[in-house]
């Protein structure tokens, strides 16, 4: 089975590449190769309008693979997870995500880079990387710069998990909708009237400008932060604690160092 599919929808204009690894989605390499394979594609495309981030079956995504992000694997999980963004923001195509089920830690920040995020009543959405003693690098960026420092410092510190409700009250989410079929029906709707009828190198020229200092941003600190996780968290004993006791299904012991 392939990780990752697509589904080229009204005349190759818009662009739905789904995480296709039911039941939880989870981002390892072989899908993070998968999306860079699906973009090397659409660059060459220029009707492209829209490129959708969608999960198969009931949930967007449980998030990145912990397996990939021991200290042996991680610098190159990371430099890979990290350019999907970077390689988002230089295409300059918007992104829309559609929200079911679970979407946790990558699985957030993937859906929640996106230029529209819509979401059905069954999402929960979570930024659970501090559980574990780890961070969430692309959070880091985006959701300060998305919904403010005060909304940010809630998902981030805490790892709770919001309601799709709460998430739209934060201003996460554009619109919620009642299952994932009344969204997928809504969403093709607003496609037809807000986007479709737009020209595609516009559309590029537009997003690249209202995002100039966001993508400036994304791409400095990105950077930065694998350094920060991979220089001290990396190094550090709860850092290594956290993932080993999430992989042997136990309760971590901290020691605060």
């Amino acid at each position: 089975m392939q990780k990752v599919t697509c589904e080229k929808m009204f005349d190759n204009q818009v662009w739905k590449i789904i995480l296709n690894d039911p039941k939880g989605n989870v981002v390892d390499s072989i899908m993070l190769k998968g999306f860079q394979e699906v973009l090397d594609e659409v660059s060459k495309e220029k009707h492209c309008k829209l490129i959708i981030f969608q999960g198969a079956g009931s949930h967007f995504s449980f998030g990145v693979s912990v397996e990939e992000h021991t200290e042996k694997l991680a610098a190159g999980m990371l430099a890979s997870f990290h350019d999907l963004f970077i390689r988002l923001t230089d295409l300059g195509i918007p992104v829309c995500s559609l929200i079911s089920g679970q979407c946790l830690g990558g699985g957030v920040e993937i859906a929640t880079f996106a230029h529209f995020v819509f979401a059905d009543e069954t999402a929960r959405i979570g930024q659970s990387e501090v559980a574990l003693a780890v961070f969430a690098p692309p959070a880091s960026v985006i959701l300060p710069l998305k919904v403010g420092h005060m909304h940010a410092e809630d998902i981030l510190l805490t790892g709770r998990s919001l309601t799709a409700q709460e998430a739209k009250q934060m201003g996460l989410l554009n619109e919620v909708y009642p299952d994932k079929s009344t969204m997928e029906q809504k969403v093709n709707e607003w496609i037809q009237q807000q986007i479709l009828p737009k020209s595609a190198f516009a559309l590029k020229v537009a997003t690249k400008q209202v995002r100039k200092r966001f993508n400036e941003r994304l791409k400095e600190d990105l950077r930065f932060y694998e350094s920060v996780y991979m220089n001290e968290l990396m190094k550090s004993h709860d850092g290594k604690e956290g993932l080993n006791a999430f992989l042997e299904k136990r309760k971590p012991v901290w020691t605060d160092d």
